[in-house]
This record gives structure tokens, C-alpha cells and sequence, in this order.
């Protein structure tokens, strides 16, 4: 059976249906093949939870131990705003995360609409519904008490009142990598499932905080500092630690999206550093730029931000992108990341980006040198020309030290590999992943007549699979060296390996069917990166997944809807999660 979920039908069913090795279908020619329950959970990555806690602790503290030491002072005037760039994004994000909870945990006590919206899960010649799961995963999960139903409605209210709904999910991030490491089969793959979603959650919601808390904060807390020329320890720590926040969240969120999606390598913690670096710089730059602009031209200033929001959320919404489910949670999800555009570099949309971001960034260059000057030529006598030449020296090293980082994580770093050089685009991956006789993966290279039928453009390989330097490639097949050289170089090739023959292909086509588990197929194009796919972001889709790994012993299988088919033909792809 199908549901609906925004838009999109949903159906969930057993995948018995015998394939040849060619049809796209087959779960031996699929691309993106990964270990069930994903890349193991490691101490490095506990340790990155644990600095994250870290740096929303010092964060939020400074924030509010400064406002404590305005009002101290009498400045009730930089008290107020600087209390109210704490509460206000604060008590934002909390109810958005109060919502999902609500959604989420109603649905798992109520049993009403568990999974995606009622949809079915068909196994043989019987049915399991997810309004049944109860009884067919009482034995995994349970149907929580009502007593323990009551203490974590009053628990989840509590904590999100305090607001400190984020711990909370960071703190449930821990358990579930913890557990995910410590068992095995089905419930790691469960508890892998749950830790990518939290994950995926805590950083949409700390991404959100850092643009509407700590980057007005840090622009108000360094005017401050220029406005009464000087720098209080507070003031700079406060600074500093919002300053922190951003660099930080940006990177975490890329590492997170890179992690959830099977189409695209992970990023390493070296990678992110240099992230972290890279955008630590440049917002610092940007933001000293803004101060100081800021404590000479304030209403002007307000008149530049608003203008520069404008202009970069029409050119997001120029791109269409797609992130989101429905139309108006698009144009929402624009007008915030216009708010990112203001401070850093954001990548929304699938493709080479180098033109955009060499775009972006020779505008903020532009903007940072002119507000710079603006205030070097209009400041007040207060400021020597030897301090003034500081600050503004201050700003353009801390930019070119942000564009240094940006060229050593594209150059050296980049999980795609050198980005400045080759790229992957062009081909498409139709994808043969191999077991026991068979090697490789297949990209097929389109022909300018193939290339119209599809705009499924994958601009890296699979995260499994190394890349195939020119001297592991096998002699192409007779008759075919020639053909199409000037439209498209090999990338892979498929071949048997020395022992494999009809009869072992077709045994392991026939292990590979028996092992399969269920299939949710989902009525919507998968989203490019670097958006989140579907099942990430539709919590009904989530639910789904959450149910099947426990009701089945092989890991579900996920299929969008692709254009490269038929109308009664799609593509399938096996999670990584």
C-alpha cells in the first residue's frame, strides 16, 4: 500500500521480485552499496560531541555573564540588547525543538500514525501494518508505559523551558553512539539510524542558534568595544566564543550532511578544521568590518544589512534550490540562509561552485574594503591613526588567513579530492557494486545524446569505492576503444574477477535476493546535494525506517523516484545509515 507524505507517496514492501544483473533494480548492480549499519562510532567522535557541549556552555555563559556585568555597570541600554540576542533565538529554536519532539514522541506513545503515515509493509504473504507495530516490535521497543509516558512529557518540557533542549539531544547523541559501537546486526543498525537522525536534527537547530544568536552578537559586542574604545575581558570573550560558535556550527553541519549521504565521501576531522579555519577568519573579518561601520554609521549600517539580505536571498531563490518539502518552507529556508549570506559562504546548490563562491567572496572583499574605509576616513578623534591602521591591517590579514584555509581544504583536504583540478561531473552512475565475483563500479559516461535524458549528475563516487587511477583500468572491449573518445573518458570498467563464472554470478544474485528486506519506495526525485534527502528531513519517512529496522532483520532499502527510468522503473540505492 502507498501513503502520502507532503506530496510525496510512500509505499513499504518486500523486495522478492527475482532481477537480472543488468536491471537497474538488482541489488547487485547497486552504486551505493555500504555496510548496513554505516561507519562505526569511534571515541573521535564522542570527543566531538563532547567540544560541541563545550562550545554551546561557553557560548550562551559569556553571553549572559556579560549582560550580568552590564547591568552591574549601569548599562542598561547594552544590557537589554545583549539579553535579548540571548533569549529571543534561544527561546526559537527551543520551540522548534519542542515541535519535533512532539511529533515524534506522540506519535511513538500514541501508536496514531506510527511510521510514514500509515504506510504498509508487506513481507511475503503476510502484512504488517505500522499502526500494529506494537505487537509485531513489542519485543525490540515496547509501548512505553503511561507513567513513563507522563515523565517524559514533564522531562522534555522541563529541559526545554530551561532551554537546554540542545543538551539534551546532544547528551542522546552520546547513548546512541554508544550504542551503536557496543551491539551488533539489527540493533546497531537501528541505533545508527537514530544517531544519524539525531545528528542531523541537533545540527539544523544549532545552525539556526549560531545565525540568530551569536552572530549578532559578536557584530554588537565589537561595536561596543569600538563605540567606547576599549576592551573589557568580557566583552572579548564573549566575542570570542560567539566567534567560535559560528565557525564551528558551519563545519559541524557539513560534516553531518556529507555523513548522512551515501552519494557523497565523509569529510575527515582534518577537513573540518580546516573548515572551522577557514570560516573563523573570514566571519571575523567580516564582522570587524561590520562593527566598525557599525560605531560610526548606524542607521546606514541597518540600511547595508537589510539591502545585502535582499539582494542574497533573491539570488538563492534565483537558484532553486531544494531543500525543503513544500513550496513555503522553501521560501523560508531562503530568507535564513540569506541571513548566512551576510557573514559567510553557504553552498545550496548541487554543482561546481567556484564561480559562485569566487563571486560571493570578491563581493564581501568589495564590501569589507569599503566599509573599512568608510570608517577609517569618518572615525572619531578618539582613535590614533597608529590604532586605526592596526584595526584595518587586522581585517585584511584575518581575511587572506580565511582564504588561505579556504585553498588548503579545497586543494588538499576536500573528501573529492583536489576540486581546483579534474572534476567528477559529466557522469552518471549507473553503478555495479560487486560480491565475491564482481569488481568495481560502472560510471558510465553519457554521449551528447545521452546526456538530455537525465539530470542525475553525480559529481563524485561512491564513498565505498577508491578511485580508479588510469593504470587500474582494464583494455576496453573490442570495437568500442574508439568510439566516443573525444565526448567522454573511462572512469570505470566492470569485470569479472579471475574466478568468477556464470553459475557463481548467478549464486550470488540469488544470496544477494534472499537477503533483501524491505523496500520503501518514496514518489519523489532524490534531492541533490548538497540538500538533505527526504527520509532526513519528512519525520513520517523516519518513522518508517525506525519501524522496519525493527520488525526485519535485514536493514530496509530505500528507492526514489528516478528520472533516468521508466514510469514502472526506478532506481535503487541502499542506504549508508
Amino acid at each position: 500500500m502507498a501513503a502520502k507524505s507532503d506530496g510525496a507517496a510512500v509505499s513499504v514492501e518486500d523486495d522478492n521480485t527475482p532481477r537480472s544483473l543488468s536491471e537497474p533494480g538488482n541489488p547487485v548492480a547497486r552504486s551505493r552499496c555500504t555496510a548496513a549499519g554505516g561507519k562505526p562510532y569511534t571515541l573521535l567522535d564522542c570527543c566531538w560531541v563532547l567540544c560541541a557541549l563545550l562550545v554551546f556552555f561557553s557560548d550562551g555563559a559569556t553571553d549572559l555573564w556579560l549582560a550580568a556585568d552590564y547591568y552591574l555597570r549601569g548599562d542598561y541600554w547594552w544590557f537589554g540588547l545583549t539579553l535579548v540576542f540571548v533569549v529571543v533565538p534561544s527561546a526559537v529554536v527551543q520551540v522548534l525543538s519542542f515541535r519535533w519532539f512532539v511529533y515524534d514522541y506522540s506519535d511513538l506513545s500514541g501508536g496514531e500514525g506510527s511510521g510514514a503515515a500509515g504506510a504498509d509493509a508487506t513481507a511475503g504473504d503476510s502484512t504488517l501494518s505500522t499502526k500494529d507495530s506494537d505487537q509485531h516490535g513489542g519485543n525490540a521497543v515496547g509501548s512505553p508505559r503511561r507513567c513513563c509516558t507522563i515523565c517524559m512529557w514533564v522531562f522534555q518540557t522541563v529541559l526545554h523551558v530551561l532551554q537546554l533542549g540542545q543538551v539534551w539531544r546532544y547528551v542522546h547523541a552520546l547513548y546512541l553512539g554508544a550504542q551503536s559501537r557496543w551491539h551488533r546486526n539489527g540493533p546497531r543498525r537501528h541505533f545508527h539510524w537514530r544517531l544519524m537522525f539525531e545528528s542531523a536534527d541537533i545540527t539544523m537547530l544549532r545552525l539556526l542558534e549560531a545565525f540568530l544568536k551569536s552572530a549578532p552578537q559578536l557584530v554588537l559586542q565589537l561595536s561596543i568595544m569600538i563605540h567606547g574604545n576599549g576592551v573589557l575581558p568580557l566583552q572579548g570573550l564573549s566575542a570570542s566564543a560567539s566567534l567560535v560558535s559560528l565557525a564551528w556550527m558551519i563545519a559541524s553541519y557539513q560534516k553531518v550532511l556529507r555523513d548522512s549521504r551515501d552519494d557523497k565521501l565523509p569529510m575527515s576531522y582534518k577537513a573540518v578544521i580546516a573548515q572551522m579555519l577557514w570560516h573563523f577568519f573570514t566571519i571575523g573579518a567580516r564582522t570587524v568590518a561590520f562593527a566598525l561601520f557599525a560605531s560610526v554609521f548606524q542607521l546606514y549600517f541597518g540600511i547595508f544589512i537589510v539591502s545585502h539580505w535582499c539582494v542574497m536571498t533573491f539570488w538563492i531563490i534565483q537558484g532553486e534550490t531544494d531543500f525543503c518539502m513544500s513550496k513555503w518552507e522553501e521560501i523560508i529556508y531562503n530568507m535564513v540562509v540569506g541571513i548566512i549570506y551576510i557573514f559567510c559562504w553557504f553552498n545550496v546548490k548541487e554543482g561546481p561552485s567556484r564561480f559562485r563562491m569566487a563571486l560571493y567572496y570578491s563581493v564581501t572583499l568589495a564590501e569589507n574594503v569599503a566599509l573599512t574605509a568608510a570608517w577609517y576616513t569618518y572615525r572619531g578623534p578618539q582613535t590614533s591613526d597608529s590604532s586605526a591602521l592596526v584595526v584595518v591591517c587586522l581585517v585584511a590579514c584575518s581575511f587572506a588567513l580565511g582564504t588561505f584555509f579556504m585553498l588548503v581544504y579545497y586543494c588538499w583536504l576536500h573528501p573529492d579530492g583536489p576540486v581546483l583540478g579534474s572534476q567528477w561531473g559529466g557522469c552518471v552512475d549507473e553503478g555495479v557494486v560487486g560480491t565475491g565475483g564482481m569488481v568495481g563500479v560502472i560510471d558510465a559516461c553519457l554521449t551528447p545524446s545521452q546526456g538530455s535524458q537525465t539530470d542525475m549528475v553525480i559529481t563524485s563516487p561512491p564513498r565505498t569505492l577508491p578511485r580508479t587511477k588510469d593504470k587500474d583500468l582494464g583494455d576496453p572491449v573490442p570495437g568500442e576503444r574508439d568510439r566516443d573518445k573525444d565526448s567522454c573518458l573511462p572512469v570505470f570498467q566492470v569485470r569479472p574477477s579471475p574466478s568468477s563464472s556464470p553459475a557463481l554470478l548467478h549464486r550470488t544474485s540469488s544470496t544477494s535476493r534472499a537477503q533483501e528486506g524491505p523496500v520503501i519506495r518514496i514518489d519523489l526525485p532524490r534531492k541533490r546535494y548538497p540538500a538533505w534527502d527526504a527520509h532526513f528531513i519528512d519525520r513520517r519517512l523516519r518513522k518508517t525506517i525506525l519501524l522496519l529496522e525493527t520488525t526485519s532483520a535485514i536493514s530496509p532499502r530505500i528507492q526514489y523516484r528516478s528520472s533516468l527510468m521508466g514510469s514502472k522503473e526506478v532506481l535503487e540505492y541502499e542506504t549508508t545509515v
